[in-house]
């Protein structure tokens, strides 16, 4: 299963904060909108995206169709074949896309230690 590109989002209390440490360790703003309480970062193949007030808990953040610099990638998993492989092997998503639907769409898991994980489809 090819679940695309891997980052760590954080929910973070104070964004300019947040976005000033990880400047000083080597990151730069590779998108998002602070004003909008989202900043993605990016050094190297290492993505990390800070969010304020989107989310309660950091998640691990997997994007089906593209790779790590947030390019297209040739052949990926859909995130609805990715979420019928998961129902299949007896997940069971907090939250589902439609099956029906097409582009882009979600949905978010949690593992054993209650550590959420989202399959985020941009493309």
């Amino acid at each position: 299963m090819e679940l695309g590109a891997f980052s760590v989002s954080l929910a973070v209390k104070d964004l300019p904060a947040s976005q000033a440490f990880y400047e000083k360790l080597g990151f730069t703003q590779a998108g998002g909108e602070p004003g909008q309480g989202r900043v993605i970062l990016r050094s190297g193949t290492t993505t990390i995206g800070l969010f304020q007030g989107m989310f309660e808990k950091n998640l691990l953040t997997f994007n089906p169709g593209w790779d790590a610099q947030a390019g297209p990638l040739e052949a990926s998993d859909d995130v609805r074949e990715i979420q019928s492989r998961l129902k299949s092997a007896g997940l069971s998503p907090i939250e589902e896309t439609d099956p029906a639907g097409k582009g882009p769409g979600h949905i978010t898991l949690e593992d054993p230690d209650g550590n959420p994980i989202l399959i985020d489809q941009h493309v």
